[in-house]
């Protein structure tokens, strides 16, 4: 069902670069439009180019620190006993699928996966729930290991743990092998570019692929009317409502005027004062040239701009 390579002794880069390779747990719900943090262009992107990048956020440093602490409340909580795998696991029938998981449940055909989120993140996981590109992921585990439950627990820093189990669904993983099996056949493979979905993520790609125009060179533009109409209602609509926003904030601050908080039991409002500091970058130019010239940082970008004919 699956074959293993170890990672035991496997350096960060080289276990970066074997990800590469295919399709992992975290990638799922990307490829599937539902991960919040990333888009099936920057998964593209990633699998596509020679580049290890290794974006080591404080949030991700916090949550590998912390996934023994996680583990180690489940086995409290359940009376499981867990182990590290020490493997990366890739789909025989699938090779494009792999799978880096957590933990494996000894005496059980189970894993599971470790988490941590803030107190703002709480709700995410009230009565039940689970966010949808983390339900993703542990489907994803299951279908390349072919265990049939996988356990999904979480940390909510300073507040509480909680844990699920999830069983295997035929239909979501049958209709999840197929969506990664498109994705990584019809886009990585074939190098095409996925569509994108409106995400900073996806502005960034583009950007990075794109970062240079060809000076003086133009293109027919076909196909986009409609689209383009679509975009002039909706910078209109959103005009009105940033309008309108600003009007009511206005109206509350003629209702406070001098005061700095204005509170009730459903709202806190503060107009607060900030002290702010910049450099006159102005007057350095003008009066300390050679300072300005030592310090200035210059770079090309793309400006983009729709105007009607």
């Amino acid at each position: 069902m699956y074959q293993t390579i170890s990672t035991k002794n496997m350096s960060r880069e080289e276990w970066l670069r074997l990800r590469k390779t295919g399709l992992g747990g975290s990638d799922a719900g990307a490829v599937c439009g539902l991960n919040p943090y990333t888009s099936p262009m920057g998964v593209y992107k990633d699998k596509t180019s020679e580049e290890i990048s290794d974006t080591d956020k404080e949030s991700m440093r916090q949550g590998r620190d912390l996934e023994d602490y996680v583990a180690q409340r489940f086995m409290e909580a359940t009376g499981f006993k867990v182990r590290r795998s020490h493997k990366m696991y890739r789909s025989k029938e699938f090779p494009f699928m792999l799978a880096d998981v957590d933990r494996m449940i000894d005496g059980q055909n189970a894993g599971l996966e470790c988490k941590t989120c803030s107190a703002f993140q709480a709700d995410k996981w009230k009565d039940g729930q689970i966010p949808a590109h983390y339900m993703l992921q542990c489907f994803h585990y299951m279908a390349v290991t072919g265990k049939r439950e996988w356990y999904i627990a979480v940390v909510i820093l300073g507040q509480d743990f909680q844990y699920r189990r999830i069983q295997w669904d035929d239909g979501i993983i049958q209709q999840l092998i197929a969506m990664e099996a498109e994705f990584w056949n019809g886009h990585v493979l074939s190098k095409i570019i996925p569509e994108p979905d409106g995400s900073q993520v996806s502005t960034e790609v583009l950007e990075q692929y794109f970062h240079t125009a060809r000076k003086n060179s133009q293109i027919p533009l076909v196909g986009f009317d409609e689209k383009l109409q679509r975009r002039e209602m909706l910078v209109r609509l959103m005009a009105e409502m940033e309008t309108e926003r600003k009007k009511i904030e206005q109206e509350i601050q003629l209702f406070m005027q001098d005061h700095e908080l204005a509170v009730n039991d459903k709202y806190r409002v503060s107009w607060a004062n900030v002290e702010t500091s910049r450099l006159d970058t102005k007057r350095i130019k003008a009066e300390r040239p050679e300072i300005y010239q030592e310090f200035l940082k210059t770079g090309s970008s793309r400006r983009f701009t729709i105007k009607a004919a």
